[in-house]
């Protein structure tokens, strides 16, 4: 195919909270990687807050948003040597996929997605909100036939980043009850691969109502959800005690202060409290019952490349389902105030013209 040598992207100016639409060049492949036309790229919540963040040095003034992506091999750098990888390979494509060096303190630890000096589309550089983007090689995992781009740009972030909190950092076991805190773009993926894939009890939280009805489609019994009324009054705690459930890990994807404080009333003694929701940028711990429980607090963040083939491969297996809409590259803004303003379901990714 003819690569043009300019294209359309969504781009943030430092000092600028609004997104802009610019023509820019397209660029190579690099020596160890390639070039992607992009065929979807998923909008995220985190959109917004970069867009309106201004105090991280490492930022470039000018890049371009996106951190979710899924695309097309249309160039391949001169050193690459993997076979799999050919012209017209679809892949899904990781946000950080970190430097790879063994020198490296956090990829040597096998924390690529906390590398400093590696590529980080869509934060503070170049990502995915474009037509064509250049990829580092260790960055781009091969797209199994049969899922479309959308799930597949979804997969990278809104899968991913459960799916390594779940299962690499809380280690979540088949015989174990869960409680999670929220249904939102990534919650409800967390209660698929909870229920779905581990095969472990949920009992499920979430404000609206329309959460609760898919969440019982999924196979969820009416005794595991908490009734809306219940968390508006402000009585999970007692509702799990009335019930005589006993919580060996809470999945905290709201991160408010009102739910981060039940999230410790409700787990057991010797339990896990995962945090990935960012509702509140502080929340109280309760030291002393804290200690008293002997709970374990645990965080996570993105994901990584296996996170990332093994949430591909159950996706085309139908074991994990993602729900996501599709729209234009060119809206993106609206699609982001819509999401934002809770009009958006679950996920929506974005398509250029």
């Amino acid at each position: 195919m003819t690569i043009p040598t300019t294209m359309h992207a969504w781009r943030k100016h430092k000092g600028n909270p609004v997104p802009v639409w610019e023509e820019i060049p397209v660029p190579s492949a690099p020596p160890s990687g390639f070039l992607v036309k992009l065929l979807a790229s998923g909008v995220c919540h985190s959109d917004q807050a970069l867009l309106d963040v201004e105090d991280r040095p490492q930022f470039n003034d000018v890049y371009t948003l996106g951190h979710e992506g899924c695309g097309k091999i249309v160039q391949i750098g001169v050193d690459v040597t993997d076979d799999r990888f050919k012209i017209g390979t679809r892949v899904a494509l990781l946000a950080v996929p970190g430097c790879g060096l063994q020198s490296c303190p956090e990829c040597s630890r096998n924390l690529a997605q906390l590398c400093p000096s590696g590529q980080h589309h869509g934060i503070g550089q170049d990502g995915f909100y474009a037509e064509y983007v250049a990829i580092e090689a260790r960055g781009a995992v091969i797209l199994p036939d049969g899922v479309p781009p959308e799930i597949g740009a979804i997969a990278t972030d809104a899968v991913t980043t459960a799916y390594h909190g779940i299962v690499r950092r809380a280690e979540v076991q088949p015989h174990e009850t869960v409680f999670l805190f929220g249904l939102g773009g990534l919650g409800f993926n967390a209660l698929q691969i909870v229920v779905k894939h581990i095969g472990a009890r949920a009992l499920v939280s979430d404000i609206r109502g329309e959460k609760l009805h898919a969440a019982r489609d999924l196979g969820v019994p009416d005794e595991d959800i908490v009734p809306v009324h219940v968390q508006e009054e402000g009585r999970i705690a007692e509702w799990v005690v009335e019930r005589g459930v006993h919580v060996d890990t809470v999945l905290e994807f709201v991160g408010k202060r009102q739910t981060f404080a039940d999230a410790q009333k409700v787990v057991r003694a010797g339990g896990k409290v995962l945090c990935i929701g960012t509702g509140e940028r502080v929340n109280a711990l309760d030291m002393k019952d804290g200690i008293r429980k002997r709970l374990s607090f645990i965080f996570s963040y993105g994901g990584q490349y296996r996170d990332l083939e093994e949430v591909l491969a159950l996706i085309k297996e139908g074991i994990l389902k993602p729900r996501v809409r599709r729209g234009a590259l060119r809206d993106f803004p609206r699609y982001l105030k819509e999401l934002g303003e809770g009009g958006i379901e679950d996920r929506i990714a974005l398509t250029p013209e």
